[in-house]
């Protein structure tokens, strides 16, 4: 018998509606983004859950996430940053969301995103990466 928690999640996902996002990264980024989906419902914001995945063999304290909003035609609309999960172990994965409430997203908008900041557990230094460049280039539209 089914749970009336598990039919409120089953209805609840039928009326969200999802989309990829585009995932970019650094060629020396510490954590590795995957499946990467925005979930939009009827009310509220435009959520992005994603899968990251520590590359290293330390455990990872805290990593930030970048998002990336663009208009069909490219022009970049709004970016937005959140910290991701606190305390990736070393190879692992888990899961985490975003909510993308910067600015309004129209279903034609491309949303970029990407690990831009990490620090290692014990460490006062942070790993950076500039990713609008990346961001811009793969928001372009394609060309015929």
């Amino acid at each position: 018998m089914m749970s009336l928690l598990s039919a409120a999640v089953i209805l609840l996902a039928g009326a969200l509606a999802e989309r990829p996002a585009i995932v970019v990264q650094a060629p020396d980024s510490p954590v590795r983004l995957e499946r990467a989906t925005i979930l939009s419902g009827a009310d509220g914001p435009p959520v992005l859950l994603y899968a990251a995945t520590n590359r290293t063999d330390e455990e990872l304290e805290q990593f930030t996430v970048m998002a990336f909003v663009f208009a069909a035609d490219g022009r970049l609309k709004a970016k937005q940053l959140a910290p991701g999960r606190r305390t990736l172990e070393a190879r692992s994965t888990k899961y985490s969301t975003m909510v993308l409430d910067g600015s309004p997203i129209e279903p034609t908008d491309v949303v970029v995103v990407g690990v831009d900041q990490a620090q290692r557990a014990g460490s006062e230094v942070w790993w950076r990466s500039d990713l609008q460049p990346a961001a811009i280039a793969a928001a372009q539209p394609k060309k015929p």
